[in-house]
């Protein structure tokens, strides 16, 4: 292992060490706010095809068809007759136009939208969208969109192939860019019922929502259907204003608890470890193997005054392979995952490693808790 790798598995570590509590699982206390919503409360979301215009030779290529179909047609609404074949498209591009919308926004709110190139356009910036209608997964156009779209960076090329780029040129926003002309209806509310929906679904948290509701409004008032659902019956008193009780309901304190979870991004060698992990008694043999490819270039030419011949060059390849003896370990029971990594680094396991350790460990039986990998 060299000095990069080491420095890379000590600070997964020292990572792991700060995000994981060796000691029994606290229950955290939050608002019902912030860990639900209310079901009918979810956003929509709208899509729309436009063009942007008034790119500087950014555009979509002559390729694109469907670009050129899309501006005849254009042009052709504003009364303005072309031949698809006069048109050149070096400062219009295709783009999809995206946004989700609050259920319950008045009419004529304004809300950002993103666009995105789908055609083949190096760059947006500089771009302003023409009015484009969004659509609802009902097929109804609930808002239109135009203004100038903001990408937050730049694509610059030059001759010889040299270009830099800064952020996605091809994808930006506009800011506001968006008028809602249809109202989105707001179903929250079912006769004298309301349900909230977990974020992270839960029995224990589920019981714990209705629980607290009930202490505050009396018994029968919530109860838990499901690890996700909590429907809540308002009081007779709160009929008339049930706004005002969704609020107060929502500012509750409530307990929250999660299952014990390892979660590993093997793209990254990340490894975050939660609260209440434990480990059964086990026994991991660790062994390292490397092989290391060099490869050096030498230069061979023709002696002096030779008729022919030519200079080449030539590589010289050499490969290094090492195997470390396994060592073992104990794990005790009473141990954290914490502790584990930690003397996995000190024998020299790399993130990668202790990744397909703890995979085994779990496979094993010896590692308590759910292990999530992306």
């Amino acid at each position: 292992m060299n000095a990069r790798q080491c420095t890379f598995a000590a600070y997964c570590a020292t990572a792991v060490f700060a995000l994981t509590a060796a000691l029994p699982t606290i229950a955290a206390e939050s608002r019902i706010k912030d860990i639900a919503m209310l079901e009918g409360m979810s956003q929509e979301p709208l899509v729309g095809y436009g063009l942007v215009i008034g790119l500087n030779g950014t555009g979509d290529g002559q390729s694109a068809e469907f670009t050129v179909n899309s501006l005849t047609a254009l042009l052709d609404r504003l009364g303005v007759t072309v031949d698809p074949g006069d048109v050149r498209l070096k400062n219009v591009a295709a783009v999809l136009v995206n946004a989700r919308v609050e259920p319950g926004l008045a009419i004529g709110s304004k809300i950002a939208v993103t666009v995105s190139s789908i055609g083949d356009a190096t760059s947006l910036e500089g771009g302003f969208l023409v009015m484009t209608p969004l659509k609802g997964t009902d097929g109804t156009i609930y808002m239109v969109a135009q203004g100038p779209v903001s990408i937050g960076g730049f694509n610059i090329r030059s001759g010889a192939n040299n270009s830099y780029r800064k952020n996605h040129a091809t994808v930006g926003r506009i800011p506001g860019g968006g008028l809602l002309k249809r109202q989105i209806s707001a179903n929250y509310l079912r006769g004298d019922q309301v349900a909230w929906l977990l974020h992270n679904p839960d029995f224990t948290t589920a019981s714990a929502v209705a629980n607290v509701v009930n202490e505050r409004y009396g018994a029968g008032t919530a109860r838990a259907t499901s690890a996700q659902r909590v429907v809540v019956r308002m009081p007779e008193t709160a009929l008339d204003r049930p706004v005002a009780f969704i609020a107060a309901v929502s500012e509750l304190q409530t307990t929250t608890d999660t299952p014990a979870r390892v979660v590993i991004n093997e793209r990254t060698g990340t490894i975050i470890v939660g609260a209440g992990v434990v480990l059964k008694e086990a026994a991991v043999a660790h062994g390292d193997l490397t092989v290391e490819i060099r490869t050096y270039y030498d230069v061979s030419q023709p002696g002096p005054f030779a008729r022919r011949g030519r200079t080449a060059v030539t590589p010289d390849v050499n490969t290094d392979v090492s195997d470390k003896p396994a060592r073992v370990l104990r794990v005790p029971e009473t141990s954290t995952v914490a502790d584990v990594v930690g003397v996995l680094n000190e024998i020299g396991a790399s993130p990668r490693d202790i990744i397909a350790i703890l995979e085994a460990l779990r496979e094993a039986g010896a590692l308590q808790a759910e292990l999530v990998i992306f």
